[in-house]
């Protein structure tokens, strides 16, 4: 078995107009004291990372690198979620999503949907020159407004949309294929990949493509009242990257799964900093390490209650407690009779 590495942070939630939330230099150095061992990378926010410098700057990457390694600090992987979005657009959200365009492209689906397309195969280029092995993203939604059967959904709409989702996303993952990076894609509400059942629906259609792989991420689970321990058990040979998050559901006589249009501090089920939730993270350690996973345990952290500041510096401390120190023999070992072929014949009643 693998030892899980971290513990980690992913540095989105975190960037902010005042030191030293503003600048790659000043996060390393405060996440490295609150005992961090590696950071995520957002592909989104140019205060600590360009995305497409990277790709285009081996340079740029090894500079990048030492800054994290001035504080003792291990890049994980670069987190492209919004970008990722932004390959497959539903034309209900298209006002909306242009917010994560860059000002050329907005009002264009066409041209922003092309610019996430190059920008993701810029990923998989940056992490290679990063010498990283996952990236995390998000598969964009076709058919998510279509998610509660109301209307009737009209025969081949599902199978159409997820066609053309694969279709976006095929030479995306070829990228990756030739840059030797696994692409993991989070499975999370408002993607059409929210689930097991459709995670399965898109690796069919890439053709069980290698690269295809998941983004684990329990508190997205836990609101959808989904079976987090069995996901594990069933696609773990898929997960590749584990981001710890915490949550809660608590239904009411007033609202469920949908939360009622709600604000995260009413609804019944909300993100929370860790320990804080119902997430059984000791037996998600302990189901990973089982299976081999020797990822990081990246913490991203998301609230309603809590400030980011206490859930960072809450946060190291426990990752570094479930991380398991994996056994590298048999607990009851010391009972062996030390047998051999022969003798196991005998026991068995084998004639040689």
């Amino acid at each position: 078995m693998k030892k899980i590495k971290g513990p980690a942070i992913f540095l989105a939630q975190f960037i902010g107009d005042k030191e030293p939330y503003n600048s790659l230099q000043g996060l390393c150095k405060w996440v490295s004291e609150l005992g961090y061992k590696g950071i995520q990378l957002p592909a989104e926010n140019l205060a600590v990372f360009d995305l497409d410098k990277a790709a285009s700057s081996k340079d740029y990457c090894d500079e990048i690198a030492g800054i994290a390694k001035n504080f003792n600090l291990e890049i994980t992987d670069i987190a492209s979620h919004l970008t990722g979005q932004l390959v497959a657009v539903h034309p209900t959200y298209d006002t909306l999503f242009d917010g994560f365009a860059i000002d050329a492209v907005k009002g264009n689906p066409q041209l922003r949907q092309e610019w996430a397309t190059n920008r993701m195969k810029n990923v998989a280029i940056a992490s290679k020159h990063l010498n990283l092995k996952t990236a995390a993203t998000f598969s964009g939604a076709l058919c998510w407004p279509f998610l509660y059967p109301w209307p009737q959904r009209p025969s081949g709409l599902v199978e159409e949309a997820f066609g053309e989702l694969a279709k976006r996303w095929q030479p995306i993952l070829d990228q990756f294929e030739e840059n030797g990076v696994d692409l993991c894609y989070e499975i999370h509400p408002g993607e059409d990949l929210h689930d097991g059942s459709t995670f399965e629906m898109f690796l069919e259609k890439v053709n069980n493509h290698k690269r295809c792989n998941m983004l684990f991420d329990p508190s997205h689970y836990v609101l959808q009242c989904l079976n987090y321990l069995d996901h594990i058990d069933i696609y773990h040979e898929r997960i590749k990257m584990f981001h710890v998050k915490d949550a809660e559901f608590n239904p009411s006589g007033k609202q469920g799964v949908y939360g009622g249009f709600q604000p995260w501090i009413n609804r019944a089920g909300r993100f929370r900093s860790l320990g804080d939730g119902q997430v059984d993270f000791k037996s998600i350690f302990s189901k990973l390490s089982g299976y081999d996973f020797d990822g990081w345990a990246v913490l991203e952290w998301e609230c309603c209650i809590k400030s980011p500041e206490q859930g960072a510096a809450e946060g190291a401390p426990f990752i570094e407690k479930h991380i398991i120190d994996v056994t590298e023999k048999a607990f009851d070992d010391f009972a062996s009779a030390g047998t051999d072929k022969d003798t196991n014949k005998k026991i068995l009643g084998i004639d040689n």
